[in-house]
């Protein structure tokens, strides 16, 4: 199976995200030649020669006639080493809730930085946004080198200054490229203009930055999506729980935990696409057979006995808030995580944090679009969940409007 990279691009407004993309896309021959017949049509400066590789991401009209990104645009590319899939988020600060959704699963952001401005604002706004999001790669990536004469004094200087952002947000792996995106240098190809530079070019670090570890596979979570019951004269007595591994690695014998109930019994085999395997781990998705004839359904949580996650109704979360309508103490939504939904309240909003500074301004009142804050939810029935912080995909949950069942909120569990 071919290694999966998901990483996501952020920078104030015309550092080049979109144009990076496009270039990454261009150079790596990844753009269909129809798509490309279309965007030299589109392209405004086709005059000289040149398309606008911004028109590859930048597909919505608002966006265009702004130059601006505004939606999370989605693109796929695969080299011989590796596929990818790229989420352009908007670096607007009224697009937060945006850039949280597309980064809510990256193993990698490429933060863009204008060579010419250096670390500003919007810079320091996307990186709290990545150390919040505990993303667990970082591509600094100092842009438009050409005009500043690909200087290498400019880019240190860079570097030195993020060094210290990244320290005070905890920030581990942090790797600084110098690039044009326009020009192509050290993107796809190793730049002639800037052999000073040492380190991978773009692409390469890409395909080579080490993802493997980022799953955990000791705390083993898997969250029922499916209960598979044929009934068939073949099949008359199979029952089987779908879904896919969180976390985590499960084996035939394995003594198991089906939470929030508690029941216990062994799984008794483990199967993906059919076939039974000794065992299966993140994040594959399987389903499992269990010794016992007990009660299981969709959104419960099987785990090892000797390894239980917590089971709580009352939850303290972090939530970037989505909805123009808004949050007040007090509201009732739909909480859910994995495939686990059950009715919540939300109890209190004990602060609003600032996204540019992390400062926090104490119980407001209510909490507004692209908002972040942190608050006690409490749930109708208990659920079994980890902190974000330990595993993300098990601390991860949404809001959902009761009325409408659109997603409200997107919350990280603490």
């Amino acid at each position: 199976m071919m290694d999966l990279l998901r990483f996501i691009t952020a920078g104030s407004v015309d550092d080049g995200k979109s144009t990076l993309i496009g270039r990454l896309l261009y150079d790596s021959k990844s753009i269909m030649v129809d798509q490309l017949e279309a965007i030299e049509r589109q392209t405004k400066n086709r005059e000289e020669g040149e398309i606008d590789l911004a028109l590859l991401t930048d597909g919505l009209r608002a966006e265009r006639e702004q130059g601006i990104t505004i939606d999370v645009a989605y693109k796929y590319f695969s080299t011989p080493k590796r596929k990818f899939i790229i989420a352009d988020a908007p670096g607007h600060i009224q697009y937060t809730r945006n850039m949280i959704t597309g980064a809510s699963n990256a193993n990698l952001i490429i933060i863009l930085v204008d060579a010419r401005h250096g670390v500003v604002e919007q810079t320091r706004r996307h990186s709290i946004i990545a150390s919040l999001l505990k993303i667990p790669h970082v591509v600094v990536a100092i842009n438009k080198m050409d005009l500043v004469a690909n200087s290498q004094d400019v880019f240190n200087n860079i570097v030195i200054e993020y060094a210290n952002v990244a320290k005070a947000l905890d920030l581990k792996d942090v790797t600084y490229i110098p690039i044009s995106a326009l020009n192509g240098d050290n993107i796809v190809d190793r730049s002639v203009n800037m052999d000073w530079f040492e380190g991978n070019c773009l692409l390469e670090h890409l395909e080579t930055v080490h993802v493997e570890n980022d799953i955990n596979l000791t705390d083993a979570r898997f969250s029922v999506q499916y209960v598979i019951r044929p009934q068939t004269v073949e099949l008359h007595d199979y029952r089987g729980y779908a879904g896919k591994i969180n976390s985590g690695i499960y084996a035939k014998g394995d003594s198991i935990t089906v939470l929030p109930a508690g029941l216990t019994s062994r799984i008794k085999s483990v199967e993906i696409g059919g076939d039974e395997v000794a065992e299966a781990f993140a994040p594959q998705s399987v389903v499992l057979q269990i010794e016992d004839d007990i009660d299981i359904s969709r959104g419960d949580v099987i785990v090892k006995s000797d390894n239980l996650s917590p089971v709580e109704q009352e939850l303290e979360v972090l939530v970037c808030w989505m909805d123009n309508k808004p949050l007040v103490p007090g509201n009732k939504y739909f909480f859910q995580i994995n495939s686990r939904v059950v009715r919540s309240v939300v109890k209190e909003i004990e602060y609003r944090l600032d996204v540019n500074t992390l400062q926090k301004d104490y119980h407001p009142s209510q909490a507004v679009l692209n908002d972040i804050i942190k608050a006690k939810i409490k749930t109708a029935s208990p659920v079994p969940y980890d902190s974000y912080k330990k595993i993300q995909v098990n601390g991860s949950a949404i809001l959902i409007d009761e009325t409408s069942h659109v997603t409200v909120g997107a919350c990280m569990i603490q």
